[in-house]
């Protein structure tokens, strides 16, 4: 919460008061909310429907409509249906910008939510800022997302990937503590965090070797050559999906088959199998660890949940960690709005985050607070064995320079999944 100064004569009081007795009325027409209507909440988004990122992502923000479908059709949030409005931007930042202003100044979104890529959304994070335009849950797991001195409307989603990285390096040397690591990562802030998670554990001259790729490329020949040469036993991949295949496939033909330590945004089992094939999937993919925070435990009450909502909302579209992902974030949102009250403002949206009363649907806390816009400093192990990607109960809590284990939190399942019912 912010402080703000006293006030300095009995005249200010009372206008003080009169403002707050208007800001308690229900807004009229021409003093609305942006994106409020006594029916409606308006947001909006940017997706990479096509282009690059399109084959690992596109199916997100489909998943989080529908999960919005859901809770308009159990009546809403506060008497509230949600509208989301998802605008393609392709993954190329200038479009991000386009897709942002447009919902902002032509729809007047109420917010901005789950804006998706470290480079797109940099793109308008600014821009944002200077509209005080709430900007949640950004679909990232750069650091650039936690800076509330800065970016005091901008929130986190993912966990950060340096807390994925030195979570994946943990359990490596838990596992096999004379291995030789080593590390993957693409050319930006998504490789470097995952580079630099790692080396928190480690230490710089304990990484065996370290290759960079970029997402215009046609082949990892050459990286996964160079790994293979320098004895790599662990495979740390700060990878988004297409180049997990590519990089996990590469190897194969090589005939050298390595341990594949995955961060989340690049190790979704059914995905892969779609880029590997149904036959090698299993075979290649075999014991690949990585890392997550949601519920993806295949037995799990919000998978049953979420894969109800995905056969009657979504066209019954394949049923992958894109899914759970949309579905959670749609959940965090509602989560948000029905603690922003029955007339809720930006600045109540703001504060209801802030506050540290909100839960999500993670296996571990969130960690929001007035000073802290990371959505999650704790992160849970997964392995995949014969086809299924599940928890093996290990998680670890990554602070300043250290990892510890901690035990998991799951959230239950409650009100069917309706925030506020």
């Amino acid at each position: 919460m912010r402080t703000q100064k006293p006030f300095k004569s009995a005249a200010a009081l009372a206008a003080a008061a009169a403002l707050g007795l208007a800001a308690c009325s229900t807004p009229d027409s021409d003093e609305s909310v942006p994106g409020v209507t006594d029916d409606t909440v308006t947001i909006g988004t940017h997706q990479p429907l096509t282009g690059p990122a399109a084959a690992g992502y596109a199916t997100i923000s489909a998943a989080t409509a529908a999960y919005f479908e859901y809770v308009n059709a159990n009546g809403g949030i506060n008497g509230r249906e949600i509208e989301y409005l998802v605008k393609d931007d392709g993954y190329d930042p200038s479009a991000t910008q386009s897709a942002v202003r447009e919902l902002v100044t032509e729809e007047k979104v109420f917010a901005i939510v789950n804006g998706l890529g470290t480079p797109t959304h940099s793109a308008v994070l600014d821009y944002l800022d200077q509209q005080s335009v709430p900007d949640l849950f950004v679909s990232s797991g750069s650091l650039t997302w936690n800076q509330p001195d800065v970016y005091e409307n901008t929130f986190a989603f993912n966990a950060d990937y340096v807390t994925e990285g030195a979570a994946l390096a943990q359990y490596a040397v838990d596992q096999q503590p004379d291995a030789k690591i080593c590390v993957l990562g693409q050319d930006d802030d998504y490789g470097d965090g995952i580079i630099e998670g790692v080396e928190t554990v480690l230490g710089s001259n304990a990484v065996t070797d370290v290759q960079v790729y970029s997402t215009s490329a046609e082949d990892l020949t050459a990286q996964m050559g160079a790994m293979m040469a320098a004895g790599c036993e662990v495979n740390v991949l700060g990878t988004i999906n297409g180049f997990t295949a590519m990089a996990v496939g590469t190897a194969a033909q090589m005939e050298w088959f390595p341990k594949w330590y995955v961060s989340s945004s690049g190790a979704d089992y059914p995905t892969l199998a779609g880029y590997l094939g149904a036959d090698l999937a299993p075979q290649l993919l075999q014991g690949m660890v990585s890392v997550n925070y949601l519920p993806f435990s295949p037995d799990g009450e919000w998978v049953a949940l979420f894969e109800e909502i995905n056969a009657e909302y979504n066209d019954g579209a394949p049923f992958t960690g894109n899914t759970v992902f949309g579905m959670s974030v749609g959940y965090l949102f509602a989560e948000a709005l029905a603690a922003a009250g029955d007339d809720p403002t930006r600045e109540s949206l703001v504060a209801a985050i802030e506050s540290g009363d909100l839960v999500g649907n993670g296996i571990v806390p969130l960690s929001f607070a007035e000073g802290d816009h990371a959505a999650y400093r704790s992160v849970g192990i997964t392995v995949v064995n014969e086809g299924v990607q599940d928890y093996v109960g290990t998680t670890y809590e990554v602070g300043a320079g250290s990892v510890s284990a901690v035990e998991p939190n799951p959230v239950p399942l409650a009100n069917e999944g309706i925030p506020g019912s």
